[in-house]
């Protein structure tokens, strides 16, 4: 009879991370200096083993120094076809839960990489359905499909338009305050979402300190984009994250949209990061963001990779 055993993982054990790393998935490389540098702990990192063997694994990731996991970023099994590797994979997913979220507090979102045509790849569509359905099965639903893409070197840079001039910030309140005036008739679906729980400038405040104030470049790398007036048109945030560069945010203030300003600021961001000697810069966007994903499009960026973001935040009733 096969015996499933759960538990964290423990570095003093000196088998524990190479077992972790026994399962694929694009994020293993990154594991041992995130572990360095306290974005995953060993209690936030568990195995399900199949009398001594790893069926499944999970890991949740944080920015350094947080007391809480703010994602849930690794989850695998070994065989999605294998019900006793799928059962592994639920037993420890509700354990880990139990043990790592407080009972009060909402378990952090779950991501999933995988490719752009996974529903075309049948051993990656059934891994992917596989494990959404074991998320699926603690209370979470499938919330936005994201496009990654990336700019690569020897990509043509189209010299600025001329319409705009650049400069840097004056300081972080004034990228919050546009911030709060882009919110306005977005398409991204956690701006969407924060806005039905909280106002235009605590959801800019909220993803300022969370997303853009963790970039490990300088600020001054950050552009506002300036009409002939001297109005602020919008801006673009290039930088990079613990492990890329990136465009962390790019937006277009609401009365100046649809007059293809949004190729010129995503335009500038590369530029900027292109000058530092880059090879690669990365971006994301949601699949139902048209408007954002064609600008990538257009200017030659590639899409590597797709996200399923899955929450365990409450759909909002419409009725």
């Amino acid at each position: 009879m096969n015996t499933t055993h759960v538990r964290h993982c423990s570095l003093e054990e000196g088998s524990t991370l190479a077992q972790f790393l026994t399962l694929p998935y694009s994020l293993n490389d990154e594991v041992s200096d995130d572990i360095e540098a306290h974005r995953r702990r060993p209690e936030w990192m568990w195995v399900a083993e199949i009398d001594g063997l790893v069926v499944a694994r999970l890991a949740w990731w944080s920015n350094p120094g947080d007391d809480a996991p703010g994602l849930l970023d690794i989850l695998d099994v070994r065989d999605a076809r294998d019900p006793t590797h799928l059962d592994a994979a639920r037993r420890m997913l509700r354990t880990a839960i139990t043990q790592v979220v407080p009972p009060e507090d909402r378990p952090p979102d779950y991501l999933r990489f995988v490719p752009p045509d996974w529903r075309a790849d049948d051993d990656a569509r059934v891994e992917t359905e596989a494990l959404m359905a074991v998320v699926a099965g603690t209370g979470a639903r499938l919330f936005v499909e994201r496009r990654r893409l990336e700019w690569r070197v020897g990509t043509q840079i189209p010299p600025r338009s001329g319409r705009l001039r650049f400069r840097a910030p004056h300081d972080d309140a004034e990228i919050v305050g546009l911030m709060t005036e882009a919110t306005a008739g977005s398409l991204d679906a956690y701006t969407r979402l924060d806005l039905e729980t909280m106002s235009a400038a605590e959801a800019a405040r909220e993803h300022f300190d969370g997303e853009l104030a963790a970039q490990v470049s300088p600020r001054s790398h950050w552009r506002v984009a300036i009409d002939h007036d001297g109005d602020p048109v919008g801006f673009v945030t290039p930088g990079h994250n613990y492990y890329h560069p990136v465009i962390g945010y790019v937006a277009v203030l609401p009365r100046y949209r649809g007059q293809g300003y949004i190729d010129d600021l995503l335009n500038e961001g590369v530029a900027v990061l292109a000058a530092t000697g880059v090879d690669h810069i990365r971006a994301a966007t949601d699949l139902g963001n048209t408007p954002m994903g064609d600008a990538f499009d257009r200017n030659g960026w590639m899409e590597f990779e797709r996200s399923m973001n899955m929450t365990w935040r409450a759909p909002t009733d419409r009725s």
